[in-house]
């Protein structure tokens, strides 16, 4: 049997639905970051972006266990010395209500040049309404 190798140009990309209303971060942004690399695929190739377009509503209504909505910090910092910042999971959800699913994602993608495309097939809405009607998106099955 011969190796089949993907190519960018033969990849077929799909679209699917995720609404995050009261699902836990964990589970939906390991789920999230295979599809955008593409190994629910057969002819997943670790070198190519074989993966489909995910579309996240309800973003603001996600789910974090015990008190990580309190205890779990992120942080930034600007480059120049005391320039780190930090802000607990409940007010950044409040501020950014997709960011905190953006940042698990990309945390769970490789770290190259090629996730930067991945983590651009990822949309992320904190409503229920999204502009991607016309692609007609699957549900995702979580």
């Amino acid at each position: 049997m011969k190796t089949q190798v993907a190519k960018k140009e033969e990849v077929t990309r799909e679209w699917y639905l995720v609404d995050a209303e009261n699902l836990v971060l964990g589970r939906v942004a390991t789920r999230i970051a295979d599809v955008l690399r593409g190994k629910n695929k057969p002819v997943f190739t670790p070198s190519v972006d074989t993966g489909d377009f995910v579309i996240v509503v309800n973003a603001d209504k996600i789910a974090l266990t015990g008190n990580k909505i309190s205890d779990k910090m992120y942080y930034s910092h600007s480059g120049y010395p005391g320039g780190i910042k930090s802000i607990n999971a409940g007010k950044l959800q409040e501020k950014k209500p997709g960011e905190i699913i953006r940042i698990a994602v990309k945390g769970m993608l490789p770290k190259n040049k090629l996730a930067r495309h991945m983590l651009n097939k990822l949309k992320i809405y904190s409503g229920p309404a999204h502009p991607h009607k016309a692609q007609q998106p699957k549900a995702l099955g979580l």
